[in-house]
């Protein structure tokens, strides 16, 4: 009986360790548990990348800078190496420092260098910034956009600045050139064509102060809007190669249904005569259009047999437009109208001549001449 005894007494003991030793075991759970919570709190130690400013402009040969920041987050402290990325051809970057120290709350900077060269394509790009450190990296992206080089022996200007037309249809801007110290003729390029769009100069070489760019959308054209850049070259009295370039807006519109434009010289054209061209339209849309482009050019020229056996030439070269220059925008009501019957003096309208030049023309005599008419506007 005392054994038993014993045991009775000793039980409560043992009971009584085993709840200590339950609820020291729960705390030995918790206490790890508080520590991974507020360890999830705190964040990762990582750093963020900044650049100032966030977008540069260059002309093409020239190099341009931006200044690049390091900043420490969450108690990163380490090594970061910089790079460049996305930039455009025929150019390289360079960072004044390659490798930052960041200390931890710290920051660190830097200055990156873009160099373009005479090759680098004419654009807007995304340059992007990153660094990295063992396995944390990040970065940013800098705006970078590309410009032609000025010239002082000639610029261009264009009308209208920017046009919109529909699917299949075409439009033309007119290009003024002023010219400074080049009399020889200029050369002209394009860049920045959609998909499914096309585009030509008349006249190109130009030996005198205006050409035409005329562009023309596929029926299957995406609609959009972009930005054309074109460039005109020639040589100087000294031989050098001169530059000058415009930037116009163009856009495709799939609403609506294009209206038509005719037109026609009232009378043959000879050497030193200039002939007024009457234009009509039809606009097949229930309400007006608001025209803010209307343009001509030269699409052909037809030779006689006897000028083409002879091999005498007649070009676009030949001759000159000279642009509609009245009011815009033009209001075509629906239906058939003209420029005679929506008031605008014929003086205004757009005429063409044949230019009298010191070569031989016979090539042209007889010739037909088959002109493009083209126009952009949208419903009122």
């Amino acid at each position: 009986m005392r054994r038993l005894g014993n045991l009775l007494k000793a039980a409560p003991r043992s009971g009584a360790r085993a709840v200590k030793i339950a609820v020291i075991t729960l705390l030995g759970i918790m206490l790890p548990a508080g520590a991974l919570f507020a360890a999830s709190q705190a964040g990762k130690p990582t750093f963020s990348v900044q650049v100032s400013p966030a977008s540069q402009s260059v002309v093409r040969g020239s190099a341009v800078s931006y200044t690049v920041t390091l900043t420490s987050q969450n108690g990163f402290a380490g090594t970061v190496a910089m790079s460049a990325s996305a930039l455009p051809s025929s150019s390289t970057a360079g960072f004044s420092a390659a490798n930052l120290n960041v200390a931890a709350g710290g920051n660190a900077t830097t200055t990156l260098t873009v160099s373009t060269t005479a090759s680098t394509p004419v654009g807007t790009y995304s340059p992007q910034i990153q660094g990295t450190s063992g396995k944390t990296t990040a970065s940013t992206t800098a705006g970078l956009t590309v410009n032609y080089p000025l010239s002082g022996s000639f610029s261009l200007s264009s009308a209208p600045a920017s046009l919109s037309i529909s699917p299949g249809s075409s439009g033309a801007y007119s290009l003024a050139i002023s010219r400074t110290n080049l009399t020889g003729p200029i050369s002209f390029t394009l860049s920045g064509l959609p998909q499914g769009v096309t585009a030509s100069f008349s006249p190109n070489p130009a030996t005198g102060n205006t050409t035409t760019l005329q562009v023309t959308a596929s029926p299957s054209a995406p609609a959009g809007s972009w930005t054309l850049y074109i460039v005109g070259s020639g040589q100087d009295a000294t031989g050098k190669t001169q530059y000058g370039y415009a930037s116009v807006q163009f856009g495709i519109v799939s609403n609506g249904k294009a209206f038509s434009i005719s037109g026609d010289a009232a009378s043959q054209l000879a050497p030193g005569v200039s002939r007024t061209l009457g234009l009509a339209f039809s606009n097949p849309n229930n309400q007006s259009l608001s025209v803010t482009n209307l343009s001509v050019t030269i699409a052909s020229i037809s030779q006689t047999a006897t000028a083409k056996a002879q091999g005498l030439p007649c070009t676009a070269a030949d001759f000159a437009i000279a642009q509609y220059s009245g009011p815009y925008p033009v209001a075509l009501p629906s239906g058939s109208s003209s420029l005679t019957s929506l008031g605008v003096a014929s003086s205004q309208w757009p005429k063409i001549s044949m230019l009298d030049t010191a070569a031989n023309q016979d090539g042209c005599k007889g010739a037909s001449l088959v002109l493009t008419y083209s126009g952009s506007g949208q419903g009122n």
